[in-house]
Parts: C-alpha cells; structure tokens; sequence
C-alpha cells in the first residue's frame, strides 16, 4: 500500500464513553466484519474486559475504506495504563477524542488529550451517546471548545450505538489525519506498542513500522534489552490474525518471534534487523516500574506451588508484573507482587482466581519507600516488615503523586477537605467552563491506595474523576505501626504510616479487626504500637459458660470455688490458644471507612 493512503489513528476517551463501541461500528461499517460475526466489545478479547464494560489490553485493527488503509488503535482508559495509552499514541498520526454527551470531559480525557497534544497528533473530537435523553450537547460542545480551542462545527455528533453519523468520523479521519512520512530505503525502525505472550506460538509483538520494511524469516533485534529473536510470521490483524510476507513503512501489523518471555521484547521498546540495524532508536522508551505491592498467599501451603507457577506464566505476557517470595507466620509461603497501580492489582487477581482456579488471601496494599541508613546505604523496601531498626534510619522517603480532580463546580470544597485530609496539597483551581473545575494537587500516593477514588465518588455525587501520574520522593516523619493479636505480633498487618496519623489510624484497625476476628473462649487483645510502645487497644471478649448453674442453694464457698476453677482454666487457654485470623483481616484497610 502506498504511504500516502494509510491513515493510522487511535481512539481516546474516559473509561465508559464508548470507544470499544465506537470501535464495533467502524469494523461493522467497513465491511471488516461480517454482520453475522458481530458482537459487541468485539475487540476485548478477555471475558473480564467484557464484564467490566473496561479496555485493559489495546487492539490493533485494519480497515479498507474508499482506497484507503485506515489502522485502528483501541487504546485501554485507565490511569493505571497510561503508559501503554501513549506508546500507542506514538503509533499513531490521529486520535479520534470521544466525549460522552451526558457525562462531559472527565480526568482521563484531560489526560489522554495532554498525551495526544504531546505526541502532537491530530485531534478528531467527537460526540457520543447524543440519542441518550440526558444528553446536554450545547453544554459538552463547549467544554471541548474551551478544551481544544477548535470551532463547533469541527465537533462530530454520533452514536455509536445506533450508528448514527457515524460514517462521518471515517470521512474526517481519511480527510484530516495526515499520512505517514517514513522512508522506506532507511535501515529499519519499528516501535512495540504491545506486547504479549501465547502459550503455543511464543512472543507476539504489535508494532508500527516507522523506517524500512520487515519481512517474514528476517533476524530482529530490539534496541533496548538487545535481545534477538526471528520473525516467524508478519501480518496484519483484521481483527484476526492474517499473515503477509512484509510489513511495509508506516504499516501497523504483527510480529511473531520465537522469543520466550515479554521481558525481552518490552513496550516501548525499538524492532530493527540484526543485519543491518538503526543505529538511533526511536524515542520515549522507560522501564515501567510498578509502584504498588501487595502480598499473595493461597488459602492451603499445599497450593503454594500452583500459584507460584500461575504467576509466572502471567509474567511472561505482563512485562510490568514483578514478584518476589516471602514468608509470614500467619498466613506461611507467598508471593510479593509489584503492580502499576489498584485496577491492574484486581485484574491480576480475577484472572489469578478465574484461570487457575486459585483461592487466595491478599495483604493491604502498600507502596515502596526509599531509605537512607546512617552509614550513607540506600535501600528500597517494598513492605513495612523489611524496614530495618529505627536507630540506623537517617531518613525515609515516600512516593508523592501529582493529580487531577475534574468535578463540577459545587463541590469543589469538598474535593478540597478531601485533599488535605489524605495530607495532599492543592496546587490549582482552573475552571474548563462555568459548570466544570480541575483541581490539581500533590499528595503522598500511601494515602490514596485504599479508599480515596470511593470517598471521591461519595463526596462529589459520583460527579468526579481522578487521573494521577507519579511525581517524586520526599522525606517524611514515617514510623512503622506494627498490629499484636493476643500478644503476638502479625507481621503481615504492619504498615508505614505518617507519625501525625498513626494514632488515629492505629485506633481505626483495631476497631475493625475487632468486627472480622471471631470470639474465642477466652480474651484477645488486639493492640496497635510503634515500636515498643502500645498506642491502641481494642479486647474481644471471651465466651463465658455459667459453670454456677447446676448449683441450687448451699454455701457460697462451692460457687466461689467453681469460679476459680474456671479463671484458672481461661488463663491458661489464653497461655496457650490460638487466635484463628481470617482472611478479610488483612483486607481490613481496602474498607476502612
């Protein structure tokens, strides 16, 4: 195909305002589906996608229309993905910015509009959802006006769902969108938007070739990790796989190597041949590095080995997923697992419990803090267990975020109480148009984990919507808050927390705690401390059996003595009883409020 009729776009929007819809209709409209094949979501190929009405994995796709050959990119909405959303965007050449007509701009649209200008690529908006009877179109159009600077009628009106107008958006995209402007004679460049691993075929790379061309049975190297691989197959997917012999400049298609593990082949990352390879790769490369932990451990010791290798197989096609062993006295051998954020952690676990068949217990989320000793080391803990002993910390530093809260306009105070009380800092208040705010703040990213996207939702109506982005490491006044049940302490329950909050915080867990731990027969404290002094403490009562009700009269002392027997009895129960912690126990956190 002649460079000058592609067209390869991608679609952007928050997460639910139709962009796998949009998607469906395109493919339906071009012919690249039969209509006897359709089903909606065509192009979320996880059952779990398809329940949570969410993208997680993008998808290529190539459409023929009027001579042209448009290449579609369903890009994943969620903050925890962005990463993955702007490679694609550096895939692309055009983004077609889908607007919910009821809803209006929301957080991950700003985002992925701030990731599509920095890509500088051509921004197609749309209207969706314009048939729905709460649709405010005047109101919407405005706000894209004042987001993009665009005139009205630049703005499509569709719905993707009935297929209204929407063949104009194909027209705007053949029309505006500019073609690719590679060089085919240079040595070849093509850059991994996606990469995932099949069990029978091995590493399977989608990728946009910028420079040169790929053809079937070439040598390739990436630029990044050095790794080498063959192309076994090229192609293009229309959705399904259909191979080529060469993929040409400015294509976007498929790679199938014989590489074993996406750690090799990573997103991002630059393709060329061993032969004769580019000598400057193509921009924007980073290692993803997760920022969230949270331990894994199965319901029997038994299983340890079955989750252990599930993990494993789900890191051959997750390049973003770290793990390492770890052990506890309570709930025995584990895994500590790094994820990019909240959303990716569930989804591991859905597919670790559905694919495996798997029942696990999951520890409270935490992120990993930098620690300078006072001989000058530096560590970095992921858990609150591996920090080491108060008196050889010089300082400890704690990941804070930049972040974005777009609402309207009435409940901005609230957003701003919010805010501070997670002890985040509000930077900016901007207004996108008379009804719609964008609150910018800094906060430590510890504190927004659990709750903090629930709690927005209540305080604002479930109006607002929250995007962040990693911003640096600060020294804070961290203590570790370590939790004792029955005189034990459970390693798995400590946590870092901000000396201001430990109090209060410590008082909360315990409290909880005392609603999931069942009674036992005698009584268990369930205290909080930092370090060796107790700040906390909440006591399950033991269950008592009238041991005096057979008695009927008599001398007093015969009720005393049966009273004593039983004291003796619960004090040695409590010497030597055993609490059993259940699980939701140490999900305590995910539902403090």
């Amino acid at each position: 195909m002649n460079q000058a009729n592609i067209r390869n776009f991608c679609i952007i929007a928050h997460i639910d305002h139709g962009k796998s819809t949009l998607a469906d209709r395109l493919l339906e409209l071009t012919g690249t589906v039969q209509k006897r094949d359709m089903k909606a979501q065509l192009l979320d190929k996880m059952d779990l996608e398809r329940e949570k009405g969410i993208t997680i994995k993008l998808a290529p796709v190539r459409m023929q229309y009027k001579d042209y050959e448009l290449n579609l990119i369903d890009t994943p909405g969620h903050v925890d993905f962005s990463y993955e959303v702007s490679r694609s965007l550096e895939a692309c050449e055009g983004a077609v910015l889908v607007v919910d007509a009821s809803q209006g701009i929301q957080a991950q649209t700003l985002a992925n509009v701030y990731l599509a200008m920095e890509a500088e690529l051509t921004i197609i908006p749309v209207l969706n959802k314009i048939d729905l009877p709460a649709a405010d179109v005047p109101r919407v159009t405005a706000e894209v006006v004042s987001l993009l600077g665009c005139n009205e009628e630049d703005i499509l009106h569709i719905s993707a769902k009935t297929g209204q107008g929407v063949e104009a958006v194909l027209d705007k995209v053949v029309e505006n969108i500019p073609a690719p402007q590679g060089i085919a004679t240079n040595p070849s460049r093509a850059l991994i938007f996606d990469s995932y691993y099949d069990d029978y075929r091995g590493v399977i790379l989608y990728v946009r070739v910028v420079d040169g061309v790929i053809s079937k049975n070439d040598t390739l190297q990436m630029m990044a990790t050095g790794a080498e691989g063959l192309a076994l197959e090229v192609g293009t997917l229309q959705p399904t796989m259909s191979p080529d012999q060469v993929l040409q400049t400015g294509e976007i298609g498929y790679i199938v190597t014989n590489l074993r593990s996406t750690r090799e082949a990573k997103v991002g990352d630059t393709v060329t041949l061993a032969r004769s390879p580019a000598t400057q790769a193509l921009p924007g490369y980073r290692d993803v590095k997760p920022f969230v932990y949270a331990g894994f451990f199965p319901d029997s010791n038994e299983n340890y080995q079955l989750l252990k290798d599930a993990i494993e197989k789900l890191s051959l096609s997750d390049s973003a997923l770290q793990f390492t062993t770890e052990n506890s006295p309570v709930l025995g051998f584990g895994v500590r697992i790094g994820f990019l954020g909240l959303l990716h952690m569930d989804i591991v676990r859905e597919r670790l419990e559905r694919e495996y068949d798997l029942d696990l217990v999951v520890t409270n989320p935490s992120t990993d803090y930098e620690v300078t000793l006072l001989d000058g080391e530096d560590i970095d803990i992921k858990s609150a267990v591996d920090l080491p002993d108060p008196s050889k910390i010089l300082e400890i530093r704690e990941p804070w975020i930049k972040g974005e809260v777009v609402v309207p306009k009435e409940f901005v105070g609230a957003v701003i109480q919010l805010i501070s009380s997670k002890r985040g800092l509000q930077k900016n208040l901007s207004y996108v148009d008379a009804q719609l705010a964008v609150v910018t703040f800094e906060a430590p990213l510890a504190n927004l984990l659990t709750d903090f996207y629930d709690q927005l939702k209540s305080v604002t109506s479930g109006y607002g919507s929250f995007n962040y982005e990693l911003d640096n490491y600060r020294v804070e006044d961290l203590v570790k808050l370590d939790f004792y049940i029955a005189g034990e302490r459970v390693d798995a329950l400590s946590i870092m927390v901000h000396r201001s909050e430990a109090q209060t915080l410590g008082r909360q867990i315990v409290e909880k705690l005392k609603e999931v731990i069942p009674r036992q027969n005698f009584q268990v404290a369930l205290q909080a401390a930092i370090g060796g002094k107790f700040i906390a403490r909440e006591d399950i009562s033991g269950y008592r059996k009238d041991v005096t009700a057979k008695l009927y009269g008599g001398d007093v002392t015969r009720r005393k003595k049966l009273l004593e027997k039983q004291k003796k009895g619960k004090a040695r129960m409590k010497r030597f009883g055993k609490v059993d912690i259940p699980a939701e126990a140490f999900t305590v956190m995910l539902k403090r409020d």
